[in-house]
């Protein structure tokens, strides 16, 4: 029990300690680029671009059943708006509902 007490009070003291090292970057910088490495980047950057100037825009339906759909029923032409513009018709009771 007295080791379990020791390793606990152990811990608790370790916890600040381990937050206040420094960070340390075990890894080396990358390489910088050599002038032909960043000029051979730039002509590809380059072409790519020029490549992608020739790409048409696709501007056809890319529904692959578009032909088998017949087409949509047309609608009847709407009556007049003759009907709308009438008098409204009387109720056949005599009361009115308010």
């Amino acid at each position: 029990m007295k080791l379990f007490r020791l390793a606990a009070v152990l811990a608790v003291l370790a916890g600040p300690a381990y937050a206040q090292m420094p960070n340390l970057n075990l890894l080396q910088d990358a390489p910088s680029k050599t002038p032909e490495e960043k000029a051979a980047e730039a002509e590809r950057d380059k072409a790519y671009k020029e490549t992608l100037k020739k790409i048409p825009d696709s501007k056809t339906s890319n529904d692959p059943w578009g032909g088998m759909r017949s087409e949509p029923p047309k609608q009847p032409a709407a009556p007049k708006a003759s009907a709308a513009t009438s008098a409204p018709k009387k109720s056949k009771s005599g009361t009115t509902a308010n």
